[in-house]
């Protein structure tokens, strides 16, 4: 009992320092730390289990881990873990603001194309207008001048074919049977507005042809079964009531100038609506610029014996010469006019598939009016203040319209 007292108070004294030495090891080290003092730390105090301070026997738990400078330095470790972590992710984040970059470039590039896309087509709109009423001053065969226009539409059509420039359709003869009513009302169409455009003035046709929705509409419902909005109906108020204010004020008026107009507008919606019933069948593979050109194609076939009948004899070398028109000018004046007519045409297919119907119709408005804005300055034509207003009026309904129209309602939410 002696001996293992003895024992006992020689090892009691030794505590204070232990305890002294684990105070030391167990306080934390400075918050800026550096190699020399961690590696010091470490020879002081080392890692539990490698040589580490047995507790007196007395202390219940017998050995105890001490805490190492590993653990203390830990959160540091773990917070450059973190920098080196969002260091090396740092590459792909860059790369993610070029990709970024690129996006805002792609969109204004996209942007400065549809700009110059619906810039051609209101250009060719206007040399279109202004030529072929040059033209059917000159020589008012209106017959004759749209078998040239759908004459030049099939030469270039023919050689987008042949150039592969658009696929070549592969028809079946039913499906170029449902295409040919639509051929011989597109050539109708055509047939009228360049009746109209003889008889009064172009800015008066193109007010007249603002009533286009009204049409649309009307005979949506008889063949289509479609049901207008109370919207889309409020629209064709000031459609109707412009284009009358216009005509009761035309300095040009005539009747079968306005006749030719409505049968015109009559005619092409019909061709729009039937048009729009043959590509909504599953069973037609046909796009909106084949479609087009088909009946284009179609429409030359059909005009020209309608020509030869009737204007056939009139129209003559003799003639011309006798009325003193330049024949060279006269088929360099219609030649420009049948290809800004096929081509105004084709950039207006071509823009209405990148763009929304919406966005397309409103350019259509913008584009009806600065037709008649740049005939009435080429031709100088008198346009009273009423008539002004009546215009602006019908074309601000068309504007309305063509909001209202494909305007959706929004879906509920669940």
């Amino acid at each position: 009992m002696q001996a293992v007292a003895a024992a006992t108070s020689r090892a009691w004294p030794a505590s204070p320092r232990r305890r002294r030495h684990v105070a030391s090891c167990s306080s934390p080290p400075p918050t800026t730390t550096t190699a020399t003092t961690t590696t010091s730390s470490l020879n002081r105090c080392p890692v539990a289990g490698a040589g580490a301070p047995v507790l007196p026997l007395g202390i219940h738990g017998g050995r105890m881990l001490l805490a190492s400078p590993l653990l203390w330095n830990s959160g540091a470790a773990a917070r450059k873990t973190a920098v080196a972590t969002a260091a090396a992710a740092s590459p792909p984040a860059e790369g993610g603001g070029k990709a970024d970059g690129g996006a805002v470039a792609g969109g204004i590039s996209r942007t400065v194309q549809l700009g110059a896309m619906i810039l051609v087509w209101y250009l060719l709109n206007i040399y279109f207008n202004i030529f072929n009423k040059l033209v059917l001053k000159s020589v008012p065969f209106p017959y004759t001048i749209t078998t040239f226009q759908f004459a030049s539409g099939s030469f270039f059509i023919t050689l987008m074919w042949l150039l592969n420039l658009h696929p070549k359709p592969r028809l079946s003869l039913g499906q170029y049977a449902k295409i040919l009513p639509l051929a011989l009302v597109h050539t109708m169409g055509n047939v009228f507005t360049n009746m109209s455009l003889g008889k009064v003035a172009v800015s008066f046709t193109h007010t007249i042809k603002a009533m286009e929705p009204f049409f649309s509409v009307l005979l949506s419902v008889l063949f289509l079964g479609e049901t207008p909005s109370f919207l889309v109906l409020g629209s064709l108020v000031p459609i109707v009531g412009g284009v009358v204010l216009a005509s009761m004020t035309e300095v040009s008026f005539n009747w079968i100038g306005f006749w030719s107009a409505m049968a015109s507008n009559l005619t092409n919606q019909s061709r729009n609506v039937f048009s729009k019933k043959l590509l909504a069948d599953k069973e037609e593979t046909l796009d909106d610029i084949n479609l087009f050109s088909i009946m284009t194609v179609m429409s030359f076939l059909l005009s020209a014996p309608l020509m030869l009948s009737v204007e056939g004899i009139k129209f003559s070398p003799s003639y011309l010469q006798s009325n003193g028109v330049n024949l060279q000018e006269l088929c360099m004046k219609a030649a420009l006019a049948g290809t800004c007519f096929h081509f105004y045409q084709q950039v207006s297919y071509s823009l209405l598939a990148r763009v929304s119907p919406v966005t397309h119709s409103v350019a259509n408005c913008v584009k009806r009016v600065v037709v008649i804005v740049s005939s009435v300055l080429f031709f100088r034509t008198p346009i009273s203040p009423i008539n002004a207003l009546g215009t602006g009026v019908a074309l601000a309904g068309v504007f309305l319209y063509s909001r209202f129209k494909k305007a959706k309602p929004k879906a509920k939410t669940a």
